[in-house]
């Protein structure tokens, strides 16, 4: 039985993990979606009632009916290196690959249904209230009396990119940033705008969550700082979770269907945990390695048990 991961050729996190199933002997195949087609071929035959499907990476060569557990590390975008680049053929190409994976019965870290729906910051914040988490207080709209009306309300603020992105090219991460109650909301007209009660920080914590297994790391924070994936204040520690965020994690995961998941929380003077968002495809290396947690390991060994049949 095999381990299929899927991620970039430069990926150092991945490398870890695959390092340790070749530790613990699993078979696996690494390719990356974005040399399909070209580096990487793929078959699949509908027949007598029965599927066989096979992927070919180089000259490696696996049976989809083989496959233990698929982990969507970090892929690149399908067709990306094909030779004829268009949206037509990473359309194709991504409906042949990922359709053939699903009709497996592979473990997903995590299924692609999943994780997108995962990425949805507003849809986050609704799964978190509803698992138990303490939230910000939050306001998305393009409404300006709205926003008027949330600044009077909370007083100290932060505004964050709904999705992630920085509108500029080359595409930058947009940092979040504190805002005056008084400030002139008219742009808000302009584009969703993310609004939320700001949260005097402690400490950072990052709290690592694959399946059942959780690894929470602490890191006290800049009383400066607003967004700490732009300062590097302090050195990661690693924390013991408490009963009420153990509880709401692992009913978030349970009900956003991740069997992985990279929690952020801001930790406030008296020692609650805040929510503030789980990125389904996070970064877990840079804990490990300060805190000497065996993150890469637990992964390796989900993804080493076999499928049900």
């Amino acid at each position: 039985m095999t381990v299929l991961v899927l991620t970039c050729e430069e990926d150092l996190t991945a490398d870890i993990v695959v390092a340790t199933l070749h530790e613990l002997g699993v078979p696996l195949v690494r390719l990356d979606p974005a040399d399909l087609p070209g580096r990487v071929s793929l078959s699949a035959e509908y027949a007598d009632n029965d599927f066989h499907g096979y992927l070919k990476s180089g000259e490696r060569m696996v049976s989809l009916n083989s496959l233990r557990s698929v982990w969507v590390r970090r892929p690149g975008v399908p067709g990306a290196r094909s030779a004829e680049q268009s949206a037509w053929i990473t359309a194709e190409a991504e409906q042949a690959l990922y359709g053939m994976l699903s009709c497996t019965h592979a473990r997903w870290m995590n299924h692609p249904t999943a994780a997108a729906q995962a990425r949805y910051k507003p849809w986050q914040l609704h799964i978190a209230h509803r698992s138990g988490f303490l939230v910000p207080p939050t306001l998305l709209t393009s409404f300006p009396s709205a926003a008027r009306q949330f600044a009077a309300t909370h007083r100290d603020l932060v505004v964050k990119s709904v999705s992630g992105k920085h509108p500029g090219d080359p595409p930058m991460v947009l940092p979040t940033t504190r805002i005056s109650p008084d400030t002139d909301f008219s742009g808000v007209a302009a584009g969703p705008t993310l609004l939320q009660r700001h949260v005097p920080k402690e400490a950072d914590i990052r709290l690592t969550c694959i399946e059942d297994q959780l690894f929470a790391a602490r890191k006290k924070a800049d009383p400066e700082e607003v967004d700490s994936r732009f300062t590097h204040h302090g050195t990661w520690e690693a924390a013991e979770v408490p009963d009420a965020v153990h509880r709401a994690v692992l009913a978030y995961m349970n009900a956003a269907q991740l069997a992985y998941g990279a929690f952020d929380f801001a930790e406030d003077p008296e020692g609650a945990w805040w929510f503030l968002e789980c990125n389904q495809g996070g970064q877990f290396g840079f804990v490990q390695l300060e805190t000497d947690q065996p993150i890469a390991q637990a992964i390796a060994g989900w993804l080493a048990v076999k499928s049900a049949p």
